[in-house]
């Protein structure tokens, strides 16, 4: 099997769930949302090296500069910045929902926040810490957004109606959207750099690739549902999070190819690529039974073709 454990899985207290996990390669942390905390591992060792109770914690954008992450925080309706070295939250603004996926833009000092079930994008001034403007998207279901840096668009997943929504980061505007009527509940999304493309799935077992003009270029199957999904743009490769990991090889002239796959039990829900090792982070928990209790996991995994 060409997808293997590189270390034994770090068990993680509190026990339960986890929501996006995001690695920052520069300063050496994987950051993942573990229910009402964000969990702070370290890339190297796979030590879990702390933990910051935030509310709700769900997903999380590094700043390369500062060495701090951004957070949001759903229960809790607002978004943070955390200082991972002193485990301390060090500003928090209030929105107006519980915010799910988050991006950062660097060149234009912002973070985004989709609301969770809503319809919202909540943007928030980084150097200020405060909420600076909301983007009113289509639908009512938002899962996952990135930035194309070149452009500063917000590529914006809505699940209930099948499309990716576009928006002008700079106006804080929705200009256009993407119709992908062959994926339903779009869920994963990432932006390949490199070959300007979108990379779309869903629930219905399909994957696409988009350019961001909003045009379709290849359709897969895909061998299982998939929740995120995170692309390594220096290898081309695509870890994603369902019944399993499933790793894929991004082709720019062509679709998609998976090349790995690794059943696990119960199936995690993130998954994040090291872009200086290529390794992969999952986390994944178990509810508790009558006969054993609720448990969490970390554990790092590498590609050997």
């Amino acid at each position: 099997m060409p997808l293997v454990a590189a270390a034994p899985p770090v068990v993680v207290t509190p026990p339960g769930g986890f929501d996006y996990v995001t690695v920052d390669s520069l300063h050496r942390r994987v950051y993942a949302a573990h229910g009402a905390v964000l969990l702070i591992v370290d890339a190297d060792t796979g030590a879990v090296t702390g933990t910051v109770q935030l509310g709700g914690s769900a997903g999380s954008a590094p700043n390369a500069s500062t060495g701090h992450v951004y957070t949001g925080n759903g229960d809790a309706k607002a978004m943070s910045e955390v200082d991972p070295a002193t485990l301390k939250e060090v500003a928090r603004v209030a929105v107006g929902g519980p915010v799910d996926a988050i991006a950062y833009d660097a060149q234009l000092g912002r973070i985004f926040g989709d609301e969770d079930d809503g319809t919202r994008i909540f943007v928030i001034d980084s150097k200020t810490f405060k909420q600076i403007g909301t983007v009113t998207i289509p639908g009512h279901k938002p899962e996952y957004l990135q930035i194309n840096p070149a452009t500063h668009e917000i590529y914006q997943n809505i699940d209930s109606d099948s499309e990716i929504a576009v928006i002008d980061g700079q106006r804080m505007q929705l200009t256009r959207v993407i119709p992908t009527p062959e994926i339903k509940h779009n869920h994963p999304l990432q932006y390949d750099a490199p070959y300007n493309m979108l990379l779309v799935a869903g629930s219905n077992n399909k994957m696409s690739g988009y350019s961001t003009a909003g045009k379709l270029l290849w359709t897969i199957d895909y061998p299982s549902r998939v929740d995120q999904c995170d692309l390594d743009v220096t290898r081309q490769m695509m870890a994603c999070a369902g019944n399993g990991i499933t790793l894929l090889k991004i082709n720019q002239n062509g679709p998609a190819q998976i090349v790995a796959t690794l059943p696990m039990t119960p199936g995690p829900h993130t998954v994040a690529i090291d872009p200086k090792t290529g390794d992969i982070w999952v986390v994944w928990g178990t509810r508790p039974t009558a006969t054993a209790p609720a448990t969490a996991f970390v554990q790092k995994f590498v590609y050997q073709p």
